[in-house]
Formats: C-alpha cells, sequence, structure tokens
C-alpha cells in the first residue's frame, strides 16, 4: 500500500513538471507574423542581408510555447527551425548574388496551428564580369580549343554563351560558376573568342556583360579540293559531260579524307581521295556543279558553273480547231519553237504522239489528223533529237456535244397581263450553250449557260391569249447555225371579270320548302373555285372547284331561316379574286299553310256568323216571350162593351220594339242570358194624323231571361200577328 502511494505521487510530480502546462487546460492563438528584409528589400552584390521572422502569440500560460518556423524562397523551403522561446528568427543571407533574387516569406506551426507572413521581395543588382580562358591562341584549321567562361562568385542555376566575332556559337547550363567547352574554328585567319552568362531565377533572369577578349589564330592546311568539267565551254543538250572530283595537298600521309561530288541537290559521286563522273549535259539540269572536301572538322569545297545551250525547245501540242465536236474532225500539231541548227540535220527532229493507236494520221513533220475520239482523251507530244527527249504539255481533248433542237416551256402558268417566265432548254449539248428568245422571227434576250445548274429563263408577259403562240427560242455552243425550238405552247391564264349570281326560281316565287339553286358564273379560264356566302357568316356555305366557268350550289327545303343576302366569290390559277352582286333572298311563306290559314279564317267567320244569327235569333224569342207576359191579362174577349167605350174615349198607343244591341265580350257573355228589349209608346190619332202630344215612353225590359222561356213561347209568339214591329 506504502509502495502504490509513493508511486501515484512520483507520476504526479512528474506531469504537474513546472514549466508545462496540462493541454487541457492551455489556450493560445498566433496574433500575427511578420517577415522583414534587412538592411532592405532593395541591395546590391555581395551586400549581407538578414530576414528576421517575428510573431505574436497570445497564451494563458506561463512561458512560451514550443514553436517551429519555416522560411520560403519563392514557394520553396530553404531554412526551418524548432524552438520555445520568444524570441525572433534571424536568417542572414551572406554577400548576396542575383540568384537571391526572389519572394521569401515566414511560417510558424504551434501545434495544430499555423500562420504565414506577407511576401516580401529582395531585389539584388549588380553581376560579376565573366572571364574567359583558351588553351591555345594558335591552332591549325579543323584543330579545337578549350574555353572556360568563369562568372566570380555567382551561384545558381547560370547559362555560358561562347561567342566567335560576335556570333554565338555555343551555349552551356551549368550550377557552378564556370563552364568549359571544346571549339572548333574551321576557318583560316584571326577570330575573337569571348562569353557572358546568364543567371536564371524563375521567372526572371539576369544577362552579365561581356567578358575579356581574346583572339585566336588559325592557319590553313595545304589540302584542296580540285573540281574539273570537261568540254569547258560551247557545250550543247546532248554533249557528254566529263567530271572529275580530287585532292590537291602538299601533306604526306593524311588521312580521314572524303569527296563528294554534287549538281545543285543531287549528289553524283563520292569517294575518298577522287572522284570521276560522266553525264549528258541537259539545258533543264542546274549549271553549278561542286567538289566537297572532308577531313576531319575541315570542310573545304570547289564550284564550277557551265553554260548548256538547248538544242531544241520543249514542243508545244496545239489542237485546231479549238472547238472540238464528237465525230468532227481534228488536227493536233506538235513543234519546237526554236532548234540549234548548226548541231541539227534536216529531219533529225523527230515528233511522235503518245498515247500510241490514237487512230490519228500523221501527215507531216508534227501533224496528227483524225475524228474525235468519243471520249476525253490526253495527248502529249514527244520530240527526240540526239538522244535527246523532251515532253510537251499534256494536252486534254475534250469532245463537245452539239446543242439539241431546244424546247421551249413556261415556268409556272401564263397569267393574261402578269409577268411570267419562259425556259428554253436543250436536252443535249456541251457547254457553254448561247439562248436565244424570239419574238416571231425578232431577237427579244439572249442567256449564256455556263454551269450545269444554270437555266435559261426569260420573263415576259402578254396582253392577248394568241401572243404566247409567238415565242420561240434558239440555242447554239458552236459557230455553226444555231437550232430553233417550235413555237411555244402553253395554256394561257385568263383573270377572272364578271361575276355574277343567279337565282332559281325567280326571288318572287321563292317559299318555303322549295329547292333554291344559286348559280355562280365567271369569265375566264377555268378550274376556278366557288364560294358561295351568306351575309353574317364568315365561313362559306359551299366551296368546289370547278372546270368550267359556272357552278350550281342546290338547298333543299327552305326555311324562313335561310332567307338573308347572298353572294358568291371565285378566284382561278389567276390569283385575282372576284365577288359577285349580293342578292337578297325573302322566303316567302308556304302555299299550303296559306290554304290552311284561309280555311281556318274562314272556318272562323262562319262560325262566328252562326253565332250571330243564333244570338240575334235568341234575342227574338225573348222578346216574344217577354210580350205575351205584358199582355195576357188582358184578353180581347174580356173586354166589355163599358171597357170598350170607355177605352174608346182613350187615343190609340203603338207600342214599337227597340233592340239596342250590345258588343259582344266573350269574356262577359256566359255571365249575361237574354237581351234587352225597349218599347217605344206612340199615340196614334183618331183621325189618322199622328198627334204629337208626348205622352211619355214606356220602356219595358226583361233581364236575365232563361232562353227554356224563350222556346216555350215561340209557337206562341209566332201567333201574335199585332205585336210591334221592331224598328231597325
Amino acid at each position: 500500500m506504502i509502495l502504490l502511494l509513493l508511486l501515484t505521487s512520483t507520476l504526479l510530480s512528474s506531469y504537474f513538471h513546472p514549466g508545462r502546462v496540462v493541454d487541457a487546460q492551455s489556450t493560445f492563438t498566433i496574433r500575427t507574423i511578420n517577415l522583414s528584409i534587412e538592411p532592405s528589400n532593395d541591395v546590391t552584390r555581395d551586400t549581407n542581408v538578414t530576414l528576421r521572422c517575428q510573431a505574436t502569440v497570445w497564451s494563458n500560460v506561463p512561458g512560451a510555447l514550443s514553436r517551429k518556423y519555416t522560411i520560403y524562397k519563392d514557394g520553396n523551403a530553404i531554412h526551418t527551425k524548432s524552438c520555445s522561446t520568444s524570441e525572433d528568427l534571424v536568417y542572414p543571407l551572406s554577400e548576396v548574388r542575383v540568384s537571391n533574387y526572389g519572394k521569401y516569406t515566414c511560417k510558424i506551426n504551434i501545434k495544430e496551428e499555423q500562420l504565414t507572413s506577407v511576401a516580401k521581395k529582395l531585389t539584388v543588382t549588380g553581376q560579376s564580369k565573366p572571364v574567359i580562358h583558351l588553351n591555345k591562341n594558335e591552332v591549325s584549321e579543323g584543330e579545337a580549343i578549350t574555353a572556360r567562361c568563369t562568372a566570380p562568385g555567382e551561384t545558381g542555376s547560370i547559362f555560358f554563351y561562347f561567342y566567335k566575332d560576335a556570333t554565338e556559337i555555343m551555349e552551356k547550363q551549368a550550377n557552378s560558376s564556370h563552364a568549359e567547352v571544346q571549339l572548333h574554328v574551321s576557318s583560316v585567319g584571326k577570330h575573337k573568342i569571348h562569353c557572358t552568362y546568364t543567371v536564371l531565377v524563375t521567372p526572371e533572369s539576369f544577362k552579365s556583360e561581356e567578358s575579356n577578349t581574346l583572339t585566336v589564330s588559325v592557319t590553313e592546311l595545304p589540302i584542296t579540293a580540285v573540281l574539273e568539267i570537261l568540254p569547258q565551254s560551247r557545250i550543247y543538250e546532248g554533249d557528254q559531260l566529263y567530271i572529275s572530283c580530287s585532292i590537291r595537298s602538299g601533306m604526306r600521309g593524311f588521312q580521314n579524307t572524303d569527296v563528294y561530288l554534287s549538281q545543285g541537290d543531287q549528289l553524283l559521286s563520292s569517294g575518298h581521295t577522287k572522284v570521276n563522273h560522266s553525264k549528258v549535259a541537259l539545258a533543264k539540269d542546274p549549271g553549278k556543279f561542286e567538289c566537297t572536301l572532308h577531313m576531319g572538322k575541315v570542310r573545304k569545297s570547289d564550284t564550277k558553273t557551265i553554260s548548256v545551250t538547248e538544242l531544241f525547245s520543249v514542243p508545244t501540242l496545239t489542237v485546231s480547231p479549238a472547238e472540238v465536236f464528237h465525230r468532227e474532225y481534228m488536227t493536233l500539231s506538235c513543234k519546237s519553237e526554236s532548234s540549234a541548227s548548226e548541231r541539227l540535220a534536216r529531219g533529225e527532229l523527230t515528233y511522235t504522239l503518245e498515247p500510241l493507236g490514237n487512230r490519228l494520221i500523221n501527215k507531216g513533220p508534227g501533224i496528227f489528223s483524225g475524228n474525235t475520239p468519243p471520249n476525253d482523251l490526253n495527248y502529249t507530244c514527244v520530240a527526240r533529237a540526239k538522244g535527246i527527249m523532251k515532253h510537251s504539255e499534256t494536252l486534254t481533248i475534250r469532245p463537245k456535244t452539239s446543242v439539241s433542237s431546244p424546247k421551249i416551256s413556261v415556268v409556272g402558268r401564263a397569267v393574261l397581263g402578269q409577268p411570267f417566265k419562259i425556259l428554253c432548254q436543250s436536252d443535249n449539248g456541251s457547254l457553254p450553250i448561247n439562248y436565244t428568245l424570239l419574238w416571231g422571227y425578232d431577237q427579244l434576250n439572249t442567256t449564256v449557260v455556263k454551269q450545269p445548274s444554270q437555266q435559261a429563263l426569260f420573263t415576259v408577259s402578254i396582253t392577248k391569249p394568241d401572243e404566247i403562240s409567238k415565242y420561240m427560242c434558239e440555242a447554239k455552243n458552236r459557230h455553226k447555225e444555231a437550232l430553233r425550238s417550235r413555237r411555244l405552247n402553253a395554256t394561257v391564264i385568263v383573270p377572272l371579270t364578271s361575276p355574277f349570281l343567279t337565282v332559281i326560281p325567280d326571288l318572287p316565287e321563292i317559299s318555303e320548302g322549295v329547292d333554291l339553286i344559286l348559280i355562280c358564273g365567271v369569265q375566264g379560264t377555268p378550274p376556278v373555285t366557288f364560294k358561295f356566302y351568306r351575309v353574317g357568316n364568315d365561313l362559306p356555305l359551299y366551296t368546289t372547284t370547278s372546270n368550267r366557268n359556272h357552278t350550281d350550289y342546290p338547298v333543299h327545303g327552305l326555311s324562313k331561316e335561310q332567307s338573308g343576302i347572298y353572294y358568291c366569290e371565285a378566284v382561278n390559277h389567276a390569283r385575282n379574286v372576284v365577288y359577285s352582286d349580293p342578292v337578297t333572298i325573302e322566303v316567302r311563306m308556304a302555299l299550303w299553310k296559306k290554304v290552311v290559314i284561309g280555311g281556318f279564317c274562314l272556318l272562323a267567320l262562319s262560325v262566328l256568323a252562326v253565332v250571330c244569327v243564333l244570338c240575334f235569333r235568341s234575342k227574338r224569342v225573348r222578346l216574344d216571350g217577354a210580350a205575351v207576359s205584358v199582355w195576357s191579362d188582358r184578353p180581347p174577349e174580356a173586354v166589355n162593351d163599358e171597357e170598350s167605350s170607355v177605352m174608346s174615349n182613350e187615343p190609340d198607343v203603338e207600342y214599337t220594339e227597340v233592340v239596342h244591341p250590345r258588343p259582344v265580350d266573350p269574356a262577359k257573355v256566359p255571365l249575361r242570358k237574354g237581351t234587352e228589349t225597349v218599347y217605344s209608346e206612340l199615340q196614334n190619332s183618331p183621325h189618322g194624323a199622328a198627334d204629337h202630344h208626348d205622352y211619355g215612353s214606356v220602356e219595358y225590359a226583361e233581364l236575365n231571361s232563361e232562353q227554356p222561356e224563350i222556346n216555350s213561347y215561340r209557337l206562341e209568339v209566332n201567333n201574335h200577328q199585332d205585336l210591334p214591329v221592331p224598328v231597325d
């Protein structure tokens, strides 16, 4: 137990050693980090420069945290240091060179946190002057010398350049301050040698000044190349040339030599010490020959140029006539424009035609005649003399096809009074073809067709349909008479005029149920598209295309709803739309409807008449019944003499029945049965004259009497002849 306690105490004391802080309790932050260049960002060569990296760190524990500094140049780490103090990191650059030129940064790492400073650029100016050394100042032709170029004190990646007489002859890269090369100075004489260098600091480069200059003397070797050509003058084509290339030297025992003989870019022969070559002179070949000697790095040459006179010129092949047509006669002529008559005898220059077997007959020197081939054929003329053969340029014979009789037609439609196009075309014939449009026999216009896709089109217009037959055209593709077409035969479309709309039957006879026919007609060329319209409808009622100048639109079983204003529209291929005058159609009532309505009217009148008669008679019956009831109390037989005497003293009274008719009101007829009867009392003078004394009037009215009552008294009333007569 005691040992366990001691062990625990030791571990705890070790963990909490002075100067350390438990990670769980430590907190810090890197506030800033700065990089400075001392004494300045811009310095000269050999200056001692110091890079200072200074960081500010905040922490909640005493003492400085362990940290790591890294310095970068152009993104590449050049120095790394770890420390446990807060002191600045100082990195010296002693005696700086242009290779120290660049951008520098500083980075600090504490545990997992890091921070990088802003980049600072260091500029170094000034380079050392290069120095050149040569191992020899005098050399023989082709001998090598060793040149060494030094850039004192420079570092980094350096490119060295070597010059001879101000011309760069070599370049070499080195990572040190010097470079050494082997130089071969081939030309004889004195030459000046110097060097320069360039320090490469990506992406910049710094070039030095020129080094000192050294002189090298080059002594010529006693060896030359010799070129000989025979003959040397008055050389003609066909002459044999003899050429030799050799070495001439005052040295003994020279080795590793080669000679090369060439003409222009063509190598004729080669050997070690001497070569010979012969050939036939040709005017077309280059006249420059060269003999070249190679011995190690030594190059020597000898050149000569000869002039070769042309024996005869390249022949020219021509054809006559210039335009050749199938199955026609042609002549090919082959001739050299110039020849050396002093070297050529008469007839020594010959001409042949290739390919052989061409079926053309040789009719003289260079003259070949015969019929044209059926297809295209290439001919070449060959001129020969003294072993010299020259070919003419290839002549391609393309036999033309004579143009066939042209055909004349109308493109699209020919509309009277409107421009239209006439096409003139031949089925066969080689291009170009000249087409001419004729009016009768007068030429109007000519066009030349040069491409297969081209057409001979002529724009014309006519004012009468028969004028179209006056057009003809001619076709021609050679110097002979042109071929003529037939006269133009095409339909001329006459624009529509004079539209009219006819109605069958006549307008007064149009009634319901009748079949109507609308006929629309025009003057013009069919086919014609007709459309029938009724005002108020945007869409046509009927559309049809007719090959005649008129058409009809039947309407079966007319109704009153079909009354309206009708018109028709017509159009043909002339594209001019014409409209007829509108026609107003009124659909009247059908005859049978009129008869039925008349019959009903007559029947109604008849019924009304019967009702009136019955009403009148019923009124009479009522009147008769009423009269009986008035005077029945005093029958004639009951009157005694006394009364008669008394009554005789009274004036006679005459009663007249006046019937006042009342207007018939169907709504009131059922409420009232019977009529009103008015009686007027008239006095008769005993002396036969009317007494004008007004005794007054008596009006008798029987209202609301029943019909059966009237009928019961019908016979009795009729028997009373002494009743008053009704007054109309």
